[in-house]
């Protein structure tokens, strides 16, 4: 990766000696490197939240997100609470579209859930799925949403008749309705895009990550009616298509130009969010690529990081459940002498060598020759962050 000017807050390690920071053991330690906010309580890493993946928090940058999570819950509350008997016009009947020809019904039962349960967890899908309109912009994101919208109609027709042909099962008049299959569509960037972060370990292999909610909320979603799972093979399909740009889908269906200039000017004052004073900014460097690159660089970090997290634990703890992550204590600090650092030094046979002024500056500080020589090697000789790691850990 091409490297930038370091970013504020993240010092050069050859001026680590002389950072003002806290003192540690008679020597001044350098303070950690600004963590990259994921997170809306500005958690990352293998100590972050659940929701690390979601970008800052609130709907700054996302009016199109907030339009569907005030507008469909809205008018699916008013339907269930004081309209019941308007509820029939919002059914998804593929059986009334095939005989009677009430094609209407592919728009007005696919847009409001007329189960508040479904409501619910698509509204939070929804908002943790704001990220890509951050990330791609207000007119990719629409088009994304039109394209898996349109695309999943055809699949449930396809769906829906091999079921019948194959089973016998007439689900054509039991589809649940709602703007469902596009947030199952958001599952495919959200698979392919979002770097996953090791948040804790419970039972040997399985790890709690900061994608483990999200993929839950979609599971209660997936098992919330008896048919829905129809919908959202539908939808994953589609998104699949749309994702892969198969047959130039992604030119096909999308949002003109001149509709997202009329949006834009008439909608968007209307659903933007003030932008949150609560978070640190990262506005590091001058021009947008600058600022991404910035961004990808601390992520890498991160992933970097959780990684030798993971590795530690497992070499330092047994046992099928890890309760030392579940329930951290402070942290005992053993010191190994030179000949166990010698030995775990040539049976690791590290990828890339260490500098030993880097290691006995990180000894200097206190910390154990094997400590070091693992916190240099995951983060690739960097001193700075490899400082910050074993003073977080």
């Amino acid at each position: 990766m091409r490297r930038s000017r370091a970013a504020p807050g993240v010092e050069s390690s050859c001026r680590i000696a002389a950072t003002p920071g806290v003192r540690l053991r008679g020597r001044w330690v350098p303070p950690p490197p600004l963590p990259l906010p994921l997170s809306p309580r500005g958690g990352s890493g293998s100590g972050g939240t659940m929701f690390t993946s979601t970008g800052s928090s609130g709907l700054y940058k996302a009016p199109l997100s907030k339009g569907l999570l005030l507008i469909p819950s809205a008018l699916s509350l008013l339907l269930a609470l004081l309209l019941p008997h308007c509820q029939r016009f919002f059914v998804y009947d593929l059986q009334a579209v095939k005989d009677d020809f009430q094609v209407w019904r592919l728009i007005c039962g696919r847009i409001i859930c007329l189960d508040l349960k479904d409501t619910f967890c698509s509204s939070l899908l929804i908002y943790n799925f704001r990220i890509f309109e951050r990330r791609y912009g207000s007119r990719k994101f629409a088009s994304f949403l039109l394209g898996s919208w349109v695309l999943s109609a055809l699949v449930d027709f396809i769906l829906v008749e091999a079921v019948w042909y194959f089973f016998g099962i007439a689900a054509a008049g039991n589809l649940p309705s709602g703007f469902l299959a596009p947030v199952f569509a958001l599952f495919v960037p959200f698979y392919c895009s979002i770097p996953r972060i090791q948040v804790a370990q419970i039972l040997g292999p399985l790890s709690i990550t900061n994608k483990t909610l999200i993929y839950i909320l979609g599971l209660q979603l997936f098992t919330s009616g008896s048919y829905i799972w129809i919908v959202a093979i539908s939808g994953l399909a589609s998104g699949i298509c749309y994702n892969s740009k198969l047959f130039r889908l992604h030119q096909v269906l999308c949002v003109p130009i001149w509709m997202a200039k009329f949006f834009s000017w008439t909608l968007e004052p209307i659903f933007s969010s003030p932008e949150p004073t609560a978070e640190a900014r990262i506005g590091m460097g001058a021009t947008v690529d600058i600022q991404r690159q910035q961004r990808m660089e601390l992520l890498d970090r991160q992933l970097m990081l959780s990684q030798f997290a993971q590795v530690r634990r497992q070499r330092q703890q047994g046992g099928m459940i890890n309760w030392n992550r579940l329930f951290p204590p402070l942290r005992q600090r053993r010191n190994i002498n030179y000949q166990d650092g010698r030995r775990s030094e040539q049976q690791a046979s590290p990828p890339l060598e260490v500098s030993e002024e880097q290691v006995a500056r990180l000894m200097e500080m206190g910390f154990s020759r094997g400590d070091a020589l693992e916190a240099l090697r995951a983060s690739n000789n960097d001193l700075n962050v490899a400082t910050n790691f074993l003073l977080q850990h």
